[in-house]
């Protein structure tokens, strides 16, 4: 399993808390990349919620992270 950017952003809207099987459907539904899918398959699964992205793939970069601006180059 391993995550990028944009494989993880096509579950930002996802119904958080949501289980592995909802967050499946929902991905399907949504018509997110089947590496989305596949890695989500992936997760081992004990029946739990999941409240966010951040349960899911820990290194997920929150609101508080920019990854694209470095003001110190500027």
């Amino acid at each position: 399993m391993y995550w990028t950017l944009e494989l993880a952003t096509k579950l930002e809207d996802a119904p958080w808390p949501a289980t592995k099987d909802e967050l499946i459907d929902y991905a399907k539904r949504s018509g997110a990349p089947l590496e989305v899918i596949e890695n989500l398959e992936e997760i081992e699964d004990e029946g739990e919620s999941y409240e966010s992205i951040e349960e899911i793939w820990p290194d997920y970069p929150t609101s508080d992270d920019d990854f694209f601006f470095n003001e110190e180059e500027y």
